[in-house]
């Protein structure tokens, strides 16, 4: 039949065609799939949730303000060098919006200089001494940008909540998340911020990179908040989370974890640990873990 096999050709053509076409895009479906990264997990950043009186994760407030100039890379060595997992800096903007760590809107308090972070440049945020108040044996220390911070992080292996501070538009958090890309930090950072629509922002910049929501007050409905700012989590004022318990078992349900901050008493630790929060951000990491020793279950 030689006529049937001649009117069959075309119809076979475009069928191999087809066929083609979508194995192609298979392919490419495949190799996206595999080239892009997957979403931290809860679990895999900040542990599994905890029980009632089990010892939570310990933050080490401001880098290490104990022991060092808060937010100074001499703070997050001597934290990390400690055997604290987990350091919690603050980042602030520049006039020039470069991100530094600096944790209130003015200089005065941490540094010989004045007036507010968002009004000076990099250039005079980096001549001012950030050590000398503290103590003489860090006099000079500098304001530390966000890529320093970074690097000693990469070096030493450690863990960190960055509080994104004040208003951040698109362009700084795409800078801030490239730059924690680069280094292959999105599994070991964790964004956190009062801001929603910083965390949208970072959001739309990563989607690796976790984050957490900044809550002084909590909402009648947190589950919803957390999940409409798209956070792994809750880093909440203590008295907020004693006033109403029971969100620490409503965030666990829902897959979230909950940080208490910023708690320096056996009191204040006992409270929390009694709940089962997950982690508590403190000036004193070093008592926290005795008494958790002492104390806490494992």
């Amino acid at each position: 039949m030689p006529h049937a096999a001649a009117s069959d050709r075309p119809r076979d053509r475009i069928h191999a065609l087809f066929v083609v076409c979508v194995l192609a895009v298979a392919s490419l479906v495949i190799a996206f799939l595999g080239a892009a990264p997957s979403r931290v997990t809860s679990r895999e950043l900040l542990g599994d949730t905890r029980t009632p009186g089990e010892a939570a994760f310990i933050a080490s407030h401001r880098g290490g303000a104990a022991t060092a100039p808060e937010n100074t890379l001499p703070a997050v060595t001597a934290a990390l060098a400690g055997g604290f997992e987990y350091v919690e800096v603050d980042v602030a903007l520049t006039a020039d919006r470069h991100p530094v760590l600096m944790h209130d809107n003015s200089v005065d308090r941490t540094t010989d200089g004045h007036g507010r972070l968002a009004a000076l440049t990099l250039a005079e945020v980096r001549a001012l001494d950030a050590g000398a108040w503290f103590d003489e044996a860090y006099a000079g220390t500098p304001v530390p940008t966000l890529d320093e911070f970074l690097d000693l992080l990469v070096t030493a292996d450690g863990r960190a909540i960055v509080e994104l501070k004040g208003e951040w538009d698109a362009a700084a958090v795409d800078a801030a998340v490239a730059a924690v890309a680069a280094r292959g930090l999105e599994r070991r950072i964790v964004f956190a911020s009062f801001d929603a629509r910083t965390l949208a922002l970072a959001a739309a910049g990563s989607k690796v990179l976790s984050r957490l929501l900044i809550l002084k007050q909590v909402p009648s409905d947190v589950v919803s908040a957390v999940a409409e700012a798209g956070a792994r989590g809750v880093v909440v004022n203590r008295k907020a989370v004693l006033a109403r318990p029971e969100i620490v078992d409503e965030l666990h349900d829902a897959g979230a974890r909950v940080v208490v901050y910023t708690l320096n008493d056996d009191d204040q630790w006992d409270a929390v640990t009694a709940l089962g929060v997950d982690g508590i951000v403190t000036d004193d990491p070093h008592t926290l873990s005795e008494w958790q020793s002492a104390y806490a279950g494992p």
